[in-house]
């Protein structure tokens, strides 16, 4: 599906995305991501949505962002809670969505200037 924002240049924004793939900008990803409004993590979780672990969710509250976007495929899917400590401890909200809804949220959040990231999951069928 193709997403239209009006944006500003200097921030990472989904323009595009389906079950293999998101644009930001020009750039199109294929494998897991976290995407930042103004940097990229590519292959942040190496595997799918049902190999998260404790390790991944310790990267995230790492990103010092006040907000995580968790797409889980095409599908929303919700991690384990043992596995969220980690953000809880942090005091970070989650965000758990399939992934248009996590692009789409996404774009919306960095629109209004918050601190956010998207951590992408594909799972191409």
């Amino acid at each position: 599906m193709k997403l239209h924002l009006d944006q500003n240049a200097q921030y990472n924004t989904i323009a595009r995305y389906d079950a293999r793939h998101v644009m930001i900008g020009p750039a199109r990803h294929e494998q897991n991501l976290i995407v930042m409004p103004q940097q990229l993590m590519p292959d942040w979780h190496q595997g799918d949505f049902a190999s998260l672990d404790e390790g991944a969710f310790e990267r995230l509250a790492g990103l010092g962002c006040e907000i995580i976007i968790l797409g889980t495929g095409m599908r929303q899917r919700f991690p384990q809670p043992k596995l969220m400590k980690a953000l809880f401890n942090a005091r970070i909200g989650l965000e758990v969505m399939d992934l248009g809804s996590a692009c789409r949220t996404y774009n919306i959040l960095v629109a209004e200037h918050r601190n956010v990231a998207a951590a992408l999951i594909f799972d191409p069928a």
